[in-house]
């Protein structure tokens, strides 16, 4: 497993937005990595090197963000999160990712756009949302397994909330840590570590706390109104990306 110099490039600056994202955004960015990677690893050889490092960095977001995250909808999203992750593992090798990520591609450059079209203004729900909870949290799981791309179903619900930008982003720290840790033992069971992917993220590590930081120090900078349209332009970028990678490889 090798790769060159532009792509360890690559591969950093994607892990620093990665962290800016989760840390600052909802991770509507957080699947980058991947896609990046795959230019020089196996995709399984991507998901597999990233998953430490995706860890490392919840568990400084959720130091960072402790107290302030909405457990209301987090007591929604995560159980279906977990049926979505066992989902993933079954079609893990199975269905093609490509598909997978087309759709959610499709359905976030869908609400990114009327989103942005209405300025950006949250819905403003007036209490957790259950079944669509369930639906975006299964879908996070779901896509969060073959690709770490479950931010976009995750940021669409949350959006829909229209939380203060404070518990946006620690709703999602905490949703992420949690949907991290139940896939480990899940890529320990499809063989997915190997030495390789193993010391490839021992070599990125270093990169976590200061992707996490400057996205903290982000979210201090924007006020409450431009966060919901920088959030909102972050999800529709997140999701003509995954458009791309699905129709692209299917071409």
């Amino acid at each position: 497993m090798e790769m060159n110099t532009a792509g360890w490039l690559v591969t950093a600056f994607a892990i620093l937005v990665t962290g800016i994202s989760k840390s600052g955004l909802g991770g509507a960015l957080g699947g980058l990595a991947v896609p990046f990677m795959s230019m020089w690893l196996s995709p399984r050889d991507a998901v597999a090197v990233m998953l430490p490092i995706l860890i490392a960095m919840d568990m400084f977001g959720i130091r960072a963000w402790r107290g302030k995250a909405d457990w209301a909808d987090l007591r929604l999203l995560l159980p279906a999160a977990l049926a979505g992750i066992a989902a993933g593992t079954l079609a893990f090798g199975v269905m093609p990712d490509r598909m997978v990520k087309a759709v959610v591609g499709f359905i976030a450059v869908a609400f990114a756009l009327d989103r942005l079209l209405r300025r950006g203004k949250p819905l403003a729900s007036s209490g957790p949302l259950r079944h669509f909870a369930w639906l975006c949290g299964a879908g996070a799981g779901f896509t969060s397994t073959l690709a770490h791309a479950g931010g976009p179903p995750v940021m669409i619900y949350l959006l829909t909330r229209g939380l203060p930008r404070e518990t946006f982003a620690a709703t999602s720290v905490f949703f992420f840590a949690a949907l991290n840790l139940a896939k480990l033992p899940f890529y320990v069971g499809l063989n997915l570590f190997t030495r390789d992917t193993l010391v490839m993220s021992a070599l990125l590590l270093p990169l976590v706390p200061v992707g996490v930081w400057l996205g903290m120090r982000m979210l201090k900078w924007i006020p409450e109104r431009p966060f919901y349209l920088i959030a909102t332009a972050a999800l529709g970028l997140s999701g003509v990306k995954l458009l791309w990678d699905g129709v692209m490889a299917g071409a």
